[in-house]
């Protein structure tokens, strides 16, 4: 029973990711990275538009207010670390571009997804 409920959670989430891309995409966004893993955190997506590299936590639950609410002090500090990671030490290729941000994807069943831009 407790298989089945982390199987439809992770699927859940997956889809989640793929649509929260598609919404992206939609915006203007190039997306580097999905589930981009560091030594100090896990970053949902990786996207950039002009010179600004936007660090994703994608949310979902029933009601914007309780996805919104399920970002806890603990996550923020760990994708912060995770994004500094990544624009420090492994992209290169983003060195010129200092420019970045943590933002917050929230998806509820059949409505369009909320992009909350410098959520931090």
């Amino acid at each position: 029973m407790i298989d089945e409920k982390r199987k439809k959670a992770y699927r859940r989430g997956h889809f989640a990711e793929i649509l929260a891309c598609f919404f992206l995409f939609l915006k203007g966004y190039s997306i580097k990275e999905r589930r981009y893993k560091t030594p100090v955190g896990e970053i949902d997506i990786i996207a950039t538009r002009g010179d600004v590299t936007a660090f994703c936590e994608v949310k979902a639950r029933k009601e914007y207010d309780a996805a919104a609410e399920s970002v806890s002090h603990k996550q923020k500090m760990r994708i912060t670390r995770a994004a500094d990671y990544y624009m420090s030490y492994l992209k290169s290729d983003h060195k010129n571009n200092k420019i970045y941000r943590c933002d917050v994807i929230l998806i509820i069943p059949w409505r369009w997804p909320k992009h909350i831009e410098n959520a931090w």
